[in-house]
């Protein structure tokens, strides 16, 4: 009885629910907004789609329908999330078949990808534009992110108590909520975001002076709302100014990681300085460099073994 009452109950009502019982407070305020962002477009689309009328079909007409406005990425991520509220609908018997089985991910054509990074020479162009004040402004954000690689919420949360200038380290420890209009901090991505990074000697004198002034415990970045747009538009100016492709400042970290790579440094050095998780997100985003760098070990390979007779 109460199962059939159940799949009387509009699938976006169902959603709703399992969103605040198996995803509120368990995962971050990013990923919940994301979540509930999915809600309102099935809201949107299917006002009137109740749990028991959710057969194959409908559900593909449901995807159908946010694909003509979206990305098939994007398209594939609503699905998943969709699925899984889905899935515990039938896993309860408020749905007796899974309508989610052999479904097509469908999509709008991608738009035009804008470059993940810069080389070295594009680098040193960009930062010779940049107006290094007395005072803190964003380009030394830009500076910082460009010679960290730190994620945009992360460079935001930094305080004087995080520089360690005997060691010439970063404490990372958590980030901005720059989403919320109150901002504040909060936890880091995940735990192998609690790292420290080395920084050079010149990039470590010049934060010391910069920052004495502030309270040890203030972001020193942040004086007000902070917008994500707002640092891109600086970035891109200075890029239009060095005459080098616009990249965002999640491209300056994707630099970070490049240049290391192509100096050498191990896969697995980057994956900890970038804070991820494991080696395999590192191998996954960067696959196309490690391929470039294992192409010109094989040439060196191939000279030297050419030498051994």
């Amino acid at each position: 009885m109460v199962r059939r009452k159940k799949s009387e109950q509009l699938l976006y009502v169902y959603f709703d629910e399992w969103i605040h019982l198996y995803k509120a407070d368990a995962v971050q305020s990013v990923t919940l907004s994301k979540y509930y962002m999915s809600l309102q477009n099935v809201a949107e689309l299917a006002p009137n789609l109740r749990l028991k009328n959710l057969s194959r079909q409908e559900y593909q007409k449901l995807l159908n329908e946010y694909a003509l406005t979206h990305e098939k990425q994007t398209t594939m991520d609503f699905h998943h999330q969709l699925k899984g509220a889905i899935l515990d609908a039938v896993d309860e018997g408020i749905i007796e078949v899974n309508p989610t089985r052999k479904i097509i991910i469908k999509g709008k054509k991608p738009a035009e990808k804008k470059p993940k990074f810069i080389n070295q020479f594009e680098v040193q162009a960009l930062l010779k534009q940049l107006s290094l004040t007395e005072e803190v402004n964003w380009d030394w954000y830009i500076l910082l992110v460009t010679k960290t690689g730190l994620r945009f919420s992360e460079a935001l949360a930094l305080t004087p108590n995080d520089f360690d200038f005997s060691k010439q380290q970063i404490i990372v420890n958590k980030t901005w909520n720059y989403k919320n209009v109150n901002g504040g901090f909060q936890p880091t991505k995940n735990k192998s975001s609690i790292r420290k990074v080395q920084i050079d000697w010149q990039t470590a004198m010049q934060f010391s002076q910069l920052i004495k002034n502030i309270a040890p415990n203030q972001p020193i970045f942040i004086k007000s709302r902070v917008f994500n747009s707002t640092i891109n538009n600086r970035l891109k100016a200075l890029c239009l100014k060095a005459n080098i492709p616009i990249i965002t400042i999640h491209g300056l970290r994707h630099t970070h990681a490049s240049l290391l790579l192509f100096a050498g440094v191990t896969i697995a050095s980057v994956a900890s300085r970038l804070g991820h998780s494991n080696m395999t997100t590192t191998q996954e985003t960067y696959l196309h460099i490690i391929q470039e760098l294992e192409n010109q070990d094989n040439d060196k390979l191939i000279r030297h073994l050419a030498t051994l007779f």
